[in-house]
């Protein structure tokens, strides 16, 4: 829930969580909850809270599109490392709306025909349509994250990517869409518990992946890659911001409150009626 609407923030969301300059991960406890004020009780119902709100604001966005009355949407891009919660946020803030206003991408690795292509092909036909909430589970950020880390494009592919997002992201805002860039910031001890439960669990099984193990080890890089991908291309369009996910509550709390502020910004209202109403009663009343 936004500061504006839950005395429980103390401050701003979006400035609370965004990346300013010379941010450093390292000086952002992942167990933090910067901005709101309450505990874990009180974050559960201040969810529940802006469920209603967040499912007013996405049925008023898709109406008006559908009517042909905005061009207006949200991409949620969400990055992290393995088992930060990007699940449970869709699960539990992106899932509370109605579904048909919503369109969801989980992007894997690249097939070859996606390989034949600039990076962002793949990511450029999955940009929302007016009136959607767009959510992208990993996104064209792994591009200079994984690759940077393993060395998978050339350094002067990689110095080339910053740039090129960074000016895709502008033609998204430019044209109507708000996009909302979310890192879910974990410790690496919170990542081997949670990672630990998936193997103890056989209803967990299915979420493990024992190449998780092998990125652990690339831990410090990874979070070098993460700044450096923070310093280039969180812009004025299209910022970056860090949300401690130690807790999942505080985690899914502030994404919600970080698109509240998005879809508040962009005040979509009911479309107005393309006929005559009172006409159109008196039709019914006579069937």
């Amino acid at each position: 829930m936004t500061a504006s609407t839950s005395q429980n923030w103390s401050a701003d969301t979006s400035a609370a969580l965004r990346v300013g300059p010379g941010f450093r991960l390292a000086d952002l406890d992942p167990s933090s909850t910067p901005g709101y004020t309450a505990g874990k009780s009180h974050g559960q119902k201040d969810l529940a809270a802006g469920v209603v709100r967040l499912d007013q604001l996405q049925e008023r966005l898709y109406a008006e599109s559908r009517s042909e009355a905005t061009h207006a949407s949200v991409l949620l891009v969400l990055q992290a490392m393995d088992s930060a919660g990007k699940g449970g946020i869709i699960r539990h803030v992106v899932g509370s709306v109605d579904p048909q206003g919503v369109a969801l991408t989980a992007f894997k690795k690249p097939t070859k025909e996606e390989l034949a292509h600039d990076f962002l092909w793949r990511v450029e036909r999955r940009v929302p349509e007016p009136g959607f909430i767009g959510v992208f589970d990993r996104s064209h950020y792994e591009d200079v994250l994984i690759g940077r880390v393993r060395s998978l494009a050339p350094a002067e592919e990689i110095e080339r990517r910053y740039g090129a997002i960074n000016d895709f992201e502008k033609r998204l805002v430019d044209g109507g869409t708000r996009v909302v860039k979310v890192m879910l910031h974990i410790s690496a001890d919170e990542q081997k518990e949670r990672l630990g439960e998936r193997l103890a669990r056989p209803d967990k099984y299915w979420k493990y992946n024992p190449g998780d193990v092998d990125e652990r080890e690339l831990w410090p890089a990874y979070m070098e890659a993460y700044e450096i991908a923070f310093e280039r291309t969180s812009t004025e369009a299209a910022p970056w911001h860090v949300v401690p996910a130690n807790r999942k509550w505080y985690a899914r709390l502030a994404v919600q409150a970080l698109l509240l502020d998005a879809l508040e910004e962009i005040d979509p209202q009911w479309p107005e009626a393309t006929f005559d109403v009172e006409a159109e009663q008196k039709r019914l009343a006579a069937t």
